[in-house]
């Protein structure tokens, strides 16, 4: 088994005068003494993506933002995106919520990572939450480059060599209520490598998810439905997760390309409400050597 490698390993990031706390050896930290919607925390992006990269998931507590300043804070960082799931009429596209109580529990307690389904999927999720229970509902993250280090290496270079096929119906079909023919006319299946490669820190990552990938090109349908399964439980390892509890006003900022994320549904019929803005990201590629 692989060494369990620090987020201080990575390359050089200089995360400035922030007050950062790691909340485990593999990922996450929380980040005190800072507003994100004043005007100075322009002056902090740098500071606050070296952080993201360095530990794949930051945390911010006692945020009292609005939706613009929500999505504010978030175009420092990108070009945003906006989720089929939104509804057309809202003032402000950008903003997805997801709301889930006594008529709608929980649906996002499997390890994924957020839009695979797209092109260039998304560079990072900014979560806000507007109301959560008062027990439950943690949301779990799990560092997929430690999840690849922890693959024999034999196992590793087989991996490096597939490319899977990523569906968006497999999800929103049955969501928003369509057919999954009339979902790929806007947002066909798309392909990716099984390992991807960090564009940032250069770091392989494995790839798929259990919300998304349909099944690993050129193997047969028992050798994909092995392999997927045996890649998606790289996440569940508790010694490359980290677990956040939630309050109001709380933010989590996660990048999608380096880490997968588990929301627990365990608080049904309890009310839950959080805000999520996302950032485009490029198009997934694996460079052997990276």
């Amino acid at each position: 088994m692989a060494t369990l490698a620090k987020p201080t390993d990575a390359p050089e990031l200089d995360t400035g005068s922030l007050d950062i706390r790691p909340m485990t050896p593999a990922i996450g930290a929380e980040i005190h003494g800072i507003d994100l919607g004043a005007k100075d925390t322009a002056n902090c992006i740098p500071e606050i993506r070296a952080a993201l990269l360095r530990h794949g998931v930051i945390f911010f507590r006692d945020q009292d933002l609005t939706q613009e300043q929500h999505i504010a804070f978030a175009r420092h960082f990108g070009e945003l995106e906006i989720h089929p799931a939104t509804p057309a009429d809202q003032p402000n596209p950008e903003v997805l919520r997801i709301v889930h109580g006594p008529k709608s529990k929980g649906q996002e307690n499997n390890w994924h990572s957020d839009v695979t389904w797209r092109e260039c999927p998304s560079l990072g999720s900014i979560l806000l939450a507007r109301e959560v229970p008062e027990v439950g509902g943690d949301t779990l993250f799990a560092n997929m480059n430690l999840a690849y280090e922890r693959l024999s290496p034999k196992m590793r270079e087989f991996c490096e060599g597939l490319t899977a096929v990523h569906d968006i119906a497999r999800v929103f079909a049955r969501r928003l209520g369509k057919a999954p023919e009339e979902l790929h006319e806007k947002y066909p299946p798309m392909r990716h490598p099984v390992i991807r490669t960090h564009p940032e820190t250069g770091k392989p990552t494995i790839y798929v998810n259990t919300g998304f990938t349909s099944h690993i090109e050129g193997l047969s349908d028992k050798e994909s439905r092995w392999l997927l399964a045996h890649l998606y439980a790289t996440a569940a390892d508790p010694e490359i997760q980290c677990r956040f509890r939630w309050k109001a006003g709380s933010v989590a900022f996660w990048d999608n390309r380096a880490c997968q994320h588990l929301a627990a549904s365990d608080y049904f019929p309890e009310r839950r409400a959080m805000e999520r803005v996302t950032i485009a990201g490029d198009k997934p590629y694996f460079r052997k050597g990276e």
